[in-house]
């Protein structure tokens, strides 16, 4: 007990650190991606920190298997350069005793991947994508007074006066099918609902007007809607689990991502012989490589998961991680396991 305690606190001074470091660096990246989206869009200090929130869940993902697998290799590591795993050894715990101690806190890892990659990430992205339409629209809908040439969606807009939300003496026109619109009214009020602008005109005249045919219509109250949202969606998100079965029963679109997600969640998991593989080692006769052993099968395992997920789908769930136990066991069965 005593044991795994230690080897837990070992596994923190050097898990936390790496991790904080690499979420820090990822951070700033996209903190970089996003202020620049201020160039385009006006957005004041809370909407950054809102858009930063919808991509934290994208950064643990991606950092913290990274971190995780290297932590416990160098914790092995550096149990073995001060010959505390030789000492252990000779009490009668191999390697595998070790992997069982680290193996309850892999799994949670791997499942709190799984949660995040399959139950956060597809709702931060939509709720990300739903903030950055609101403001798109917003912006679009950056009408001034007494300019020409400004549009409202597929309508040329001319207003004589603003007040904030509000517009007196409002002029649309647009041309389609050989058919002059002609809208002009008193009033008119922008409205944004979900990120769905729609004008709200009010007491005003409409005109169709066509080769050989003039009407008018009178009217107390229209509302013209700017369609600017992407209508093609095959579906409207409302849960992350929904989300998956529409796609996996009904379409190939999100397939390779769905496989992605599982393969990378499972990769603390899947890699524990790789971590005594290269962990344990004699300082006397040895040098510890794990460092560069460990960024190696990281880029083999991030491009093996990324190119078969793409062309394998769903059976790369279960066809990877076979082949990746399986030979990291052999690897380890060549080595470590014949000494200790």
């Amino acid at each position: 007990m005593k044991l795994k305690e230690y080897l837990f606190s070992q596994l923190a001074h050097t898990f936390f650190p790496i991790f904080f470091g690499l979420y820090f660096i990822t951070s700033i990246i996209f903190l970089v991606k996003i202020a620049s989206l201020t160039s385009v869009i006006t957005m004041d200090f809370f909407e950054l920190l809102k858009l930063y929130s919808y991509v934290v869940p994208t950064i643990v993902f991606y950092t913290l298997p990274i971190t995780f697998f290297i932590s416990i290799a160098i914790t092995l590591s550096k149990l073995s350069n001060e010959y505390e795993l030789i000492v252990v050894t000779s009490f009668g715990l191999n390697p595998i005793n070790i992997l069982k101690m680290f193996l309850p806190v892999t799994l949670f890892v791997s499942i709190s991947l799984l949660i995040v990659s399959l139950g956060l990430i597809p709702k931060a992205q939509f709720e990300n994508e739903t903030f950055m339409e609101k403001k798109k629209n917003e912006a679009n809908f950056n009408i001034k007074a007494s300019e020409f040439g400004q549009n409202f969606g597929e309508w040329l807009i001319f207003i004589n006066e603003r007040d904030d939300k509000i517009y007196n003496k409002v002029k649309l026109f647009q041309t389609q099918d050989n058919e002059d619109q002609f809208i002009i009214a008193d009033k008119a009020v922008l409205d944004n609902k979900d990120g769905e602008l729609s004008f709200k005109l009010f007491d005003g005249k409409s005109f169709n007007i066509k080769d050989e045919e003039f009407n008018q219509i009178d009217y107390s109250t229209m509302t013209i809607f700017n369609n600017i949202k992407n209508d093609e969606a095959l579906y409207q998100f409302t849960d992350s689990y929904s989300f998956w079965k529409f796609y996996l029963t009904k379409t190939n679109i999100v397939t390779d991502e769905f496989a992605y997600y599982i393969l990378l969640s499972l990769f603390p998991l899947l890699s524990l012989f790789l971590t005594v593989t290269y962990g344990y080692y004699n300082p006397r006769y040895e040098k510890s490589k794990v460092v560069q052993w460990c960024a190696f099968y990281i880029v083999i395992y991030y491009s093996l998961i990324s190119f078969l997920s793409k062309e394998l789908y769903l059976h790369s769930i279960y066809i990877i991680p076979i082949v990746w136990v399986a030979w990291t066991y052999y690897l380890y069965t060549k080595s470590v396991k014949k000494q200790y």
